[in-house]
């Protein structure tokens, strides 16, 4: 019977060196960079796997950083935003410097508290053609930018759009103080029926339905 040469086996996990703590398939983990003065990358994990000398290496699938994207980051691309690109690469292990969470828009915005290790993905990235998927997204307020969950915004009570505060002339600490809003549109054409209600001050704040909106 012949012999078969000692090759790779694959692993259920592994513990990240000088931690307890364990990466597994599916797991989105920080990377070191070569430029010390850089960010770690970020990346999930799609497979482990170890050679005859017990060296572990790691199959990646990279997100991208807006700055690193063909486009460069935007005014609506928040601080902690990725994207999950079609670059994938083999690592060795050692390179992971710890473990991360990279949520969906939706559950991001409904955080109560971001940490260091939070982050979230809206668009999937084609790194040699700069694509994205989706290629639309909603927009808000005047300005018709998509949602930014860095920055504060307002709800108008009559047309239940959301609004920056800059846009409508007003200074973040001015819309902070509103006991309610109406934009120009909605105050203009019915200043009889304002509401004296507390509006919600930011979109991140409030796990509710989203009417739809429209798209560009």
């Amino acid at each position: 019977m012949a012999k078969t040469k000692p090759g790779k086996k694959d692993l259920d996990s592994y513990t990240i060196k000088g931690t307890n703590k364990v990466v597994r398939p599916g797991d989105c983990v920080l990377m070191r960079p070569s430029d010390s003065d850089k960010p770690p990358y970020v990346a999930r994990v799609e497979k482990i796997e170890a050679d005859h000398r017990n060296n572990v290496k790691v199959r990646v699938r990279w997100y991208y950083r807006p700055e690193e994207s063909i486009g460069g980051r935007r005014q609506f691309h928040g601080a902690k935003e990725l994207f999950l690109s079609d670059h994938y690469d083999v690592q060795s292990a050692h390179t992971i410097e710890g473990k991360c969470i990279v949520h969906t828009f939706k559950n991001y915005t409904k955080l109560e508290n971001v940490g260091a290790e939070d982050y979230f993905c809206r668009f999937e990235y084609k790194a040699a053609t700069g694509g994205f998927t989706p290629d639309r997204v909603a927009v808000y307020c005047k300005c018709e930018m998509p949602y930014n969950p860095d920055d504060l915004m307002v709800q108008c009570e009559g047309c239940k759009d959301w609004f920056h505060p800059s846009c409508m002339g007003m200074t973040i600490e001015e819309a902070k103080k509103l006991e309610q809003f109406l934009c120009s549109d909605c105050s203009s054409e019915d200043d009889a029926k304002r509401s004296l209600n507390a509006f919600p001050v930011s979109p991140s704040l409030e796990a509710k339905v989203e009417p739809k909106r429209r798209k560009r």
